[in-house]
């Protein structure tokens, strides 16, 4: 599964093969730090709006910044190992920025996807998607399925 983890370098190689190839790039993007059902089911409907799913994994570093210090709970490479298992997902980058936008508008893809959980207007790189002709999609939020749940039960069984 590492050969599917690729380098900003690798990536955009990759998007000028599948630009000439008329194939089309879904990105998304998050921590996926304990991943649950509802991550699963988030990328295999991101999968089914093109041809290849990129999933950019947020930096242990990031993650302290946006979730907290005792964040994550599995560092990045496991992180981006796991999701490159996973059938629905062909490629996978770690980015070290609080805000995916930079790779966004260096990448372009054809399709830009988020959860439910963020209204279109608060997605990072939409303008730069939507400039380059790309489509911006909101996937359906599952209720009730976070990895912060999973961490509150999980604190709640060892007292």
């Amino acid at each position: 599964m590492i050969e599917k983890i690729l380098s900003l370098d690798e990536l955009l190689g990759l998007r000028k093969r599948l630009r000439a190839d008329g194939n089309i790039l879904v990105f998304t993007n998050g921590v996926f730090d304990l991943l649950h059902v509802g991550h699963v089911r988030y990328l295999a409907a991101a999968r089914a709006l093109g041809d290849t799913l990129l999933v950019a994994v947020n930096s242990d570093n990031t993650v302290r910044k946006l979730k907290g210090d005792d964040r994550p709970i599995v560092n990045e490479a496991e992180r981006a190992e796991i999701l490159a298992a996973l059938k629905q997902v062909d490629y996978v980058t770690v980015f070290d920025d609080v805000s995916p936008r930079g790779l966004i508008a260096e990448l372009l893809p054809d399709v830009l996807v988020k959860g439910g959980d963020y209204g279109l207007d608060e997605i990072h790189g939409r303008e730069e998607v939507e400039a380059a002709g790309g489509r911006v999609v909101s996937l359906p939020f599952v209720e009730g399925l976070s990895t912060s749940k999973m961490i509150e039960r999980m604190k709640k069984a060892n007292k």
